[in-house]
């Protein structure tokens, strides 16, 4: 069984940076697409940044330039890092991975909240 388990969200001002990290219990490689996802109170869960097994990213309009995703496959961890950080990224922020068997992981979600 997969394990994806995110840590590092918390509150921080508008303007702040935090750190993002997601755990898998096995080799990053072995997936054929990772991800981060945010779901804000009351909206659906939207694609923060993903990445294929061949590095390709894809980013969110509204993150581009502010957020930069990062793998370490010795670890087996996928960071985000966020700066520039406002109040409409405060949100739930979710790890996804697609295996290559389409099945999909989620990690237990970790908050972040960006006041004003």
């Amino acid at each position: 069984q997969v394990q994806l388990v995110e840590s590092g969200g918390g509150l921080v001002q508008a303007g702040g940076s935090l750190r993002l990290s997601c755990a898998a219990s096995r080799s990053l490689f072995s997936f054929n697409f990772m991800g981060w996802y945010r779901q804000a109170p009351g909206k659906q869960r939207e694609l923060v940044v993903g990445i294929v097994r061949g590095g390709t990213t894809n980013y969110a309009d509204s993150v581009k330039g502010r957020f930069t995703i990062v793998g370490d496959n010795a670890k087996n961890t996928l960071d985000l890092q966020m700066n520039s950080l406002k109040p409409e990224d405060t949100a739930v922020y979710y790890c996804g991975a697609l295996d290559q068997d389409d099945y999909t992981y989620w990690g237990q979600g970790t908050q972040v909240t960006v006041s004003s």
